[in-house]
C-alpha cells in the first residue's frame, strides 16, 4: 500500500507540532481523503475512517468549547483511542484545551496547528496526498512538456527517443524525464508523470553519455511533473506495413485502465522527429478545442464528390432536352 511519511506532511503543508513529545518519525499516511471528526464528538462512530488525517476546524471547535470538562474526557478519551489516527490538524491557529493534549499525549497521537482556513487546507492536503498516494507505475521512455501537452515518447531501448527529447528542449520545450517515467493515476481521467529522483534532469546519449539538461539550457528546459495528454510510440519503418495517413480514428494506449491517444511513428532517415512530435502535439491540441483536421479533409471530399454528382445530373439532363 502507498504510504507518505507524517514528516513529509509536516514539511509540505507547514504544520506546527503541538505535541513535540510525540515521536512523528515513523508515522505513515495511506489514505488520500481526511476526515472531519465532527460526528465522532456528537458519538456517532460507525464507518469512521481514523485511518485518515483528522481536521478540526470551526465548527468542531466551537462544538468542543461548548461540552463541560466530564463531557470533554469522555468525548476525548473515545475519539482519540483509535491509534491508527495518523494525526489531527487544528486550523486557523485554533488552540487544542489542555485536556485534549493530555489525552493526546497518552495515545500517542500528534497533534498540529496550521494557520490556515478550514476549506484552503482542505483542498491542498486533499490534491498533494491524491498525487503522492496515487496507483504508480514506471514505463520506459522520455515525457516532455510540448506547447503545453505533456508528451511520451516510448519505443524500443535506442531508437531515438532521447534524441528527439534533446531537439524538443533546444526548440524550447521542457523535459520532465528521460529513461524511466513515474506515472501516478491522480483520477479516471488524469495520469501524471514525474522522474525518479535519481534521474531527474539527466539524459542519456549514446556515444556521448549523460547529459544534465538543467545545468546545460537552464531552469526553464526542466518541469518536475506533467500529465500525459499524447502518447508517441516510435518505431522502425517497416515497407510492407501500412500506415494511418488520414487520422480519421484515434488509437489509445492503456495505463493503469486510463486510455490515452497514440501515435505509432515510423522512424527512417530524414525524418525530423521533433518536428513531428510538436505537430502531433498542436494537433492533439487542436482536436480538444473541436478542430480535427481528418475530418475537414473528408468533409471537403464527400462536399466536391456532392457538387460533381450535381454537375453531372445536370448535364445529363441538358443532353435529353
Amino acid at each position: 500500500m502507498a504510504s507518505v511519511s507524517l514528516t513529509r506532511v509536516i514539511e509540505k503543508m507547514k504544520l506546527v507540532n503541538v505535541t513535540p513529545d510525540i515521536d512523528v518519525r515513523k508515522i505513515k499516511v495511506t489514505q488520500p481523503d481526511i476526515n472531519r471528526p465532527a460526528l465522532q464528538m456528537a458519538g456517532y462512530f460507525e464507518h469512521f475512517d481514523a485511518a485518515r488525517l483528522q481536521v478540526i476546524g470551526f465548527v468542531e471547535y466551537s462544538y468542543m468549547g461548548g461540552l463541560s470538562e466530564e463531557r470533554k474526557r469522555e468525548v476525548y478519551e473515545k475519539l482519540l483511542s483509535y491509534e491508527s489516527i495518523p494525526g489531527i490538524v487544528f486550523c486557523r491557529e485554533l488552540q487544542p484545551d489542555p485536556i485534549f493534549l493530555e489525552t493526546a499525549v497518552r495515545h500517542k497521537i500528534p497533534v498540529f496547528v496550521t494557520p490556515k482556513t478550514t476549506s484552503a487546507f482542505l483542498a491542498e492536503i486533499i490534491r498533494w496526498l491524491n498525487v503522492k498516494l496515487a496507483p504508480c507505475i514506471s514505463v520506459h521512455g522520455v515525457l516532455v512538456d510540448v506547447y503545453g501537452e505533456g508528451v511520451l515518447i516510448t519505443g524500443e531501448s535506442g531508437i531515438g527517443k532521447s534524441e528527439a527529447a534533446l531537439e524538443l528542449i533546444k526548440r524550447g520545450h521542457r523535459l520532465v524525464t528521460d529513461d524511466v517515467v513515474e506515472l501516478r493515476k491522480v483520477s479516471d481521467d488524469t495520469l501524471i508523470g514525474s522522474a525518479p529522483d535519481i534521474t531527474k534532469h539527466f539524459i542519456e546519449l549514446r556515444g556521448i553519455g549523460i547529459v544534465d539538461v538543467k545545468a546545460l539550457f537552464g531552469a526553464s528546459s526542466v518541469k518536475d511533473t506533467q500529465s500525459i495528454d499524447l502518447v508517441i510510440r516510435l518505431e522502425d519503418w517497416d515497407k510492407d506495413k501500412e500506415y494511418d495517413r488520414l487520422g480519421l480514428e484515434e488509437n489509445y494506449t492503456e495505463y493503469l485502465g486510463n486510455k490515452v491517444v497514440c501515435h505509432n511513428i515510423p522512424i527512417r532517415p530524414g525524418r525530423n522527429l521533433a518536428i513531428i512530435c510538436e505537430s502531433a502535439a498542436v494537433n492533439h491540441r487542436q482536436k480538444k478545442m473541436g478542430y480535427n483536421a481528418a475530418q475537414e479533409l473528408y468533409a471537403r471530399v464527400q462536399q466536391s464528390l456532392a457538387r460533381r454528382r450535381d454537375e453531372d445530373e445536370e448535364d445529363f439532363f441538358d443532353d435529353k432536352r
